[in-house]
């Protein structure tokens, strides 16, 4: 069990909300994730807390991010073992759907569901890989701003959010994962997740609900 006490306190100008792939090919019918045999309705669960977890990160200030798992049109930066894995699970990337070529950049599918599409402004990270850090400028984009604290959400909780928490940890920034806010396909996948971030005295940051979070940034404004 962790020590609330023990954690710096949550300065929301030092703090940046990532959404991790929230994107229709995920979290839509006929997408990437639908198609490869995965429940988008568990995909989707997430998307409420999130829009309201990210109208109280705005009002306080809190930097939003957005990334998106994709690659380029012509397949450049795919690599073939990733083809292969995507080729098994039953939707092959580049092919054909209904919101088009699957996981592509700049098709339909590849971008945020409606629900949470960004305001001007807001950086949105487009990443061929599962972590959010893997060849993107993500790292200099929080650096920049001064950001100390990420707060995680998204899908799929044991891949692109797990992935990127990793990513995360080891440059160093304080990390916040919201349970009610990560969905994957299965659940006992999600909760081993959170299990696993919690493992050894909180080995990967804390896991919190979004309410609790709120309560935070507005204790702390």
């Amino acid at each position: 069990m962790s020590s609330v006490n023990n954690w710096p306190p949550i300065v929301a100008e030092e703090t940046a909300l990532l959404i991790i792939d929230v994107v229709r090919d995920f979290c839509a019918p006929g997408g990437y994730a639908d198609q490869g045999g995965m429940s988008i309705e568990n995909l989707r669960r997430p998307i409420e807390p999130i829009v309201k977890l990210r109208e109280a990160a705005r009002r306080q200030g809190v930097l939003v991010v957005y990334t998106r798992e994709g690659h380029r049109p012509d397949l450049s930066d795919l690599s073939a073992a990733k083809s292969r894995r995507a080729i098994r699970t039953g939707a092959p990337i580049g092919t054909e759907g209904p919101m088009g070529r699957l996981l592509i950049r700049g098709e339909y599918g590849h971008d945020m569901v409606d629900e949470l599409q960004p305001e001007p402004g807001e950086p949105v990270i487009d990443k061929p890989g599962y972590g959010a850090f893997y060849q993107t400028d993500l790292d200099i984009i929080l650096r920049n701003a001064g950001i100390r604290t990420l707060i995680f959400t998204g899908v799929t909780t044991n891949v692109c959010v797990q992935s990127t928490l990793r990513e995360a940890i080891d440059r160093g920034y304080e990390c916040i994962t919201l349970e009610d806010c990560c969905a994957t396909s299965e659940m006992a996948l999600h909760d081993a997740t959170m299990d696993m971030i919690r493992d050894e005295g909180d080995i990967f940051g804390r896991v919190m609900s979004s309410t609790a979070l709120i309560e935070r940034l507005q204790g702390s404004a």
